[in-house]
C-alpha cells in the first residue's frame, strides 16, 4: 500500500513530555504555537504529547520525602521516542533535576528550560542583572537556576514568602483556583521587585499562568514561552539544513 505524499512530505515531530502539571502543558502548546510564524493549517510543528499527570511528584523526591520521578519519566518519553520524536521538550522546571539521566536513558536531542530561559534573560536584561526567581522549593533550593547562572545577582524568596506564598500559590493553581494562586503569587512577585529585581523568571510553569507582564511589578521572563520559541527555532534549523 502506498503512502499518502502528504504524510510522506511531514519532518519528524517534536516530543513533549508533559502532565506536570497538565494545564502547565496546555500552556506550553499554546505558547509553542503563539511562536510558531504559520498562516495555515500546514505550517505548525507536529507534535506528540505524552501528558501524563501520575509522574511522581518532583518536589517530594528532591526532598527523599517519595520515589523518584525518573523511571516515569523514561517510561512516558519512550513513549514519545517509539513515535518518531526528533526532539523532546519538558515544560516542568523542577523535572529538569532528572535531565541528565532522563535524556542519557531515551538518546535523543533535548532542550533545557533553564538554559532557555537564561539565555532570553540575558539578552533582556542583561547579563549580571539582578534577578528575581519564582519557582518550587525544589528548583529553589536545588540551585538548578542559580548554579547556571552564577553571574546573575539573584533577589530569591525568603523562607517564609515561600511558605506563605510560593508553596500555597503554586499548589492553588494545579488545584485550579487561579484567583487564589495569582494573589499569592503577585505577593511574592512584589516582594521581589521591592529588593531590587529588576526581572522575574518565572521559573515554575504553573506561575505563568496567572504572573504575567500585565500583572507583575517588573518584566518577566516566562520560562514555558523561552522553551516554546527555542522549540520553535530548533524546527526551523532542522528545516533549513534539509532544505
Amino acid at each position: 500500500m502506498m503512502s499518502s505524499p502528504c504524510l510522506a512530505a511531514v519532518p519528524s515531530p517534536i516530543g513533549v513530555l508533559g502532565g506536570m502539571g497538565p494545564l502547565a502543558t496546555i500552556d506550553f502548546m499554546h505558547k509553542l504555537l503563539a511562536a510558531t510564524p504559520a498562516a495555515r493549517d500546514q505550517d505548525h510543528l507536529p507534535l506528540l504529547v505524552s501528558s501524563i499527570p501520575q509522574v511522581p511528584d518532583r518536589t517530594a523526591a528532591f526532598r527523599g520525602e517519595g520515589a523518584s520521578p525518573l523511571p516515569a519519566l523514561v517510561e512516558s518519553g519512550r513513549r514519545l521516542v517509539d513515535g518518531g520524536a526528533a526532539l523532546l521538550v519538558m515544560p516542568c522546571n523542577t523535572a529538569h533535576l532528572w535531565f541528565e539521566p532522563l535524556q542519557a536513558a531515551l538518546g535523543v536531542p533535548m532542550l533545557h528550560i533553564v538554559d532557555m530561559a537564561l539565555a532570553e534573560a540575558r539578552r533582556h536584561v542583561g547579563a549580571g542583572a539582578p534577578l528575581g526567581l519564582l519557582a518550587t522549593e525544589a528548583t529553589l533550593d536545588s540551585g538548578l537556576y542559580t548554579a547556571r547562572a552564577a553571574d546573575v545577582a539573584w533577589r530569591l524568596p525568603t523562607p517564609a514568602e515561600r511558605e506563605a506564598w510560593i508553596t500555597p500559590g503554586i499548589a492553588a493553581v494545579k488545584a485550579g483556583d487561579l484567583g487564589r494562586g495569582r494573589m499569592l503569587l503577585g505577593k511574592a512577585a512584589a516582594a521581589l521587585a521591592a529588593r531590587g529585581a529588576q526581572a522575574l523568571v518565572l521559573g515554575c510553569t504553573e506561575i505563568p499562568l496567572v504572573v504575567d507582564a500585565g500583572t507583575a511589578p517588573v518584566p518577566v521572563i516566562d520560562a514555558t514561552a523561552a522553551l516554546a520559541r527555542a522549540t520553535v527555532a530548533w524546527a526551523g534549523g532542522r528545516e533549513a539544513l534539509a532544505a
